[in-house]
């Protein structure tokens, strides 16, 4: 059992995740962390998280659909590219060891902090314009199987393949990411409630948090502040990667 500030805490981080994932991406850095550190094993972390990448990403689906920026034929094949890829790494997920996820994400987390850490690349200077087309598709469906897997910090990848592989603008990638990455959870939402790895409790308190976060965000474009609460993110991701690589 949680006590009740554990869940007060639990939607606070969801609020700052749900934000953070539709503005740019590495929300889940935060939350899925924070559900293993509440007790849960990694398989069942990873699944609970599932429910509040659904929520926040309807929410911010309906608030993007609101301001006029509507999901399209294109952004429906895309994400159906990454449906094969996340089934996949939703399986594996469930089948690997606590040990070995915990050693996966506590490296994948450091590769997020060494991210923040350099100036984005991702501006709408750095499109030239040229589509690749033939490479979206190997690309997203490897996003797919990261995703399916283990999520955190999939939303810089979307963006890299969106923004500068066919040079959609940013705005138009935000939405297109929210709906793809929603899209290709709803599969594997399913495969780990299958295997018995979903917390309700927990799943639906952080799902209400990122609901709200991404729902403003979505509606508001944030982008002042930025640099702040990614260097902000450094210290609290370092911290945490370091706990799970056994450092301390």
């Amino acid at each position: 059992m949680h006590d009740v500030l554990s869940y007060v805490v639990l939607f606070l981080v969801g609020i700052l995740a749900g934000a953070i994932n539709v503005t740019a991406g590495g929300g889940s850095s935060i939350t899925l962390p924070a559900l293993i550190f509440l007790g849960l094993d990694p398989a069942l972390a990873n699944g609970t998280l599932r429910i509040a990448i659904i929520s926040q990403n309807i929410s911010a689906s309906l608030s993007f659909h609101k301001e006029q920026l509507k999901a399209s034929r294109e952004t429906l094949k895309y994400s159906l590219l990454t449906i094969p890829g996340s089934i996949l790494g939703a399986v594996f997920a469930v089948k690997i060891s606590d040990v070995w996820f915990e050693r996966i994400l506590g490296v994948v987390m450091i590769g997020v902090i060494i991210s923040l850490l350099f100036p984005s690349l991702i501006n709408d200077r750095d499109s030239s314009g040229k589509k690749h087309t033939l490479f979206i598709y190997p690309a997203l469906l490897a996003i797919g199987f990261y995703g399916g897997f283990i999520q955190v910090g999939v939303g810089f990848l979307i963006i890299a393949a969106l923004h500068h592989m066919l040079g959609i603008d940013l705005v138009t990638t935000n939405m297109n990411k929210v709906v793809i990455t929603l899209v290709y959870t709803l599969p594997v939402f399913l495969i780990f409630l299958l295997s018995g790895n979903v917390n309700w409790g927990l799943g639906i308190c952080l799902a209400a948090g990122t609901a709200t976060g991404g729902w403003w965000a979505a509606k508001l474009s944030v982008r002042k502040g930025e640099k702040f609460i990614k260097y902000f993110l450094v210290v609290a991701i370092l911290i945490i990667a370091m706990k799970l690589l056994g450092v301390f």
